[in-house]
């Protein structure tokens, strides 16, 4: 697994991150200097635990490594394409964002950080074929979420109300991507 496709992984799943940033960001003032401590917060909850998912994933998924070695592309494959599906299905229904005040509350940002990172948990189990990438993999994965959560942010409160991104949909799609690339080069 190249560095590339690690980050094409990374930006996949920050599209979960992404998508509750906007809408932190639709009630936000990023401009608000007092509002940056909450934009950081979150942003690091964020980066942990997408980062920190993979390696208890990996963890789990080395208790079986036997079987996950013979069958990884094909359980990567079956992985990514079910969590870039449901992104791509809940992407495809219409949501409205309420425009009330942001919720900056510790429980509420750890709960949306795990929420955001249930997925990078089952992406633990692609690094079992090549270990010497996991924490890079780890690494890419948290900076990347953490990035694209004060993106998100910024991209919420400032063009909020010009551009409609469908941020879920492009999540989804990159999953599904990479989950055909990883299965087509187990295969060959």
């Amino acid at each position: 697994m190249d560095l590339f496709t690690i980050i094409l992984i990374a930006v996949g799943l920050a599209m979960d991150c992404f998508a509750v940033s906007i809408a932190q960001g639709l009630c936000t003032d990023v401009q608000d200097v007092k509002q940056m401590p909450h934009i950081l917060l979150m942003a690091c909850l964020f980066g942990v635990f997408q980062g920190a998912m993979p390696l208890i994933g990996y963890s789990a998924g080395m208790l079986c490594s036997d079987f996950f070695s013979r069958f990884a592309p094909w359980i990567a494959l079956a992985l990514l394409a079910f969590i870039g599906g449901k992104m791509i299905i809940e992407s495809l229904r219409h949501k409205e964002v309420e425009r009330t005040h942001a919720n900056w509350g510790w429980l509420f940002l750890v709960m949306m950080a795990v929420a955001t990172s249930i997925d990078a948990l089952a992406t633990g189990v692609i690094f079992i074929p090549v270990p010497e990438r996991l924490w890079l993999g780890v690494s890419v994965i948290a900076f990347v979420s953490f990035f694209f959560s004060i993106l998100g942010c910024v991209i919420g409160s400032v063009f909020g109300k010009r551009f409609k991104l469908n941020v879920e949909l492009i999540g989804g799609i990159i999953l599904v991507g990479i989950g055909l690339k990883i299965c087509l080069e187990g295969i060959l």
